[in-house]
């Protein structure tokens, strides 16, 4: 293997693309499994990557600001040196368009939207299309015609730690602070009632949601907190022994969603599911324009915990 060229795939973020990026990420490795696959990637996500099996070499350093002229000069070294054969970059993005230019001629092969490489994605359309559509299409032109649902049993981790009972759902009520349309106002009630259903809300989110979680702990002070106390392969090893779980349109429920947990995701006008919803035969979306006006009764008609 060590004298044949290494496949380069890129996929910087944001959690939820990185999540929806594993079927194709699979769908790479079985298509090169004689080469060498690299991952450029950004730090939060390694775990994840490491866990899959998928990669023989993970780098972070995917994201240098354009004004770090060292760190653009060490990415762009890096690349030359790494020499692939061939560049997935799945994250499509201005940024990521750009380290095409990074390497000499003759430039590797190029899966992306970047100016002038070999296997564009040219549909004018991909812009409206969901993200698991639009990498099955962008695959589809560099020759990979097949891009399954992949096997995630290896998205797990164990969570004995967290001492959690039998039965209990995972809330994940917050959004980034910039979105604040994207969250919904009802999240303590809604614990308060799965408590009362002998229930236990466990309480997921990032230390900068801990205002959030912390209005749900008064209100239903049986809740189980466990704000900023996660890894992201342990969200999904909760997730895997949850009765269900309920939240905004965050990353988080991507990957919960994506481990077959029962999973009801809330979206308003901010968001566009047709774009980036969440998949799986256990997910059902409920949206409305102004999240404020969505009620607890409406939220708990759509449950479907096992």
């Amino acid at each position: 293997m060590t004298d044949i060229p290494p496949i380069l795939v890129i996929k910087l973020g944001a959690l939820g693309d990185f999540v929806q990026a594993l079927g194709p990420f699979a769908a790479i490795r079985k298509r090169h499994h004689r080469n060498r696959l690299v991952l450029l990637t950004t730090e939060p996500y390694i775990p994840i990557a490491e866990a899959s099996g998928y990669f023989d070499e993970i780098r972070s350093s995917g994201r240098p600001d354009w004004s770090q002229l060292g760190e653009r000069r060490a990415l762009r070294n890096w690349l030359r040196a790494l020499a692939p054969a061939r560049v997935y970059d799945l994250q499509t993005s201005t940024r990521s368009s750009k380290y095409f230019k990074f390497f000499q001629s003759p430039r590797p092969e190029w899966s992306g939207i970047a100016p002038g490489c070999s296997h564009p994605h040219t549909n004018p359309g991909r812009n409206e299309m969901h993200t698991i559509e639009r990498q099955r299409e962008q695959l589809a032109a560099a020759g990979i015609t097949s891009t399954p649902e992949p096997d995630l049993k290896w998205l797990d981790a164990e969570t004995a730690r967290f001492n959690l009972p039998k039965h209990y759902v995972l809330l994940a009520a917050g959004a980034a602070a910039h979105r604040p349309e994207k969250r919904w106002p009802g999240f303590a009630e809604l614990a308060a009632a799965f408590n009362g259903r002998g229930l236990v809300p466990v309480l997921l989110g990032t230390n900068l949601e801990r205002n959030i979680t912390s209005r749900i702990c008064k209100v239903c002070p049986q809740a189980l907190d466990l704000t900023g106390e996660t890894s992201l392969l342990e969200i999904a090893g909760l997730a895997r022994r949850a009765s269900g779980a309920v939240g905004n349109d965050t990353g988080p429920m991507h990957l919960i969603a994506a481990t077959g947990c029962p999973s009801l995701v809330l979206y308003s006008s901010a968001s566009e599911p047709a774009l980036c919803a969440q998949r799986g035969a256990h997910v059902r979306l409920l949206r409305k324009p102004c999240l404020a006006a969505l009620t607890l009764e409406e939220v708990e008609a759509q449950l479907a915990l096992r």
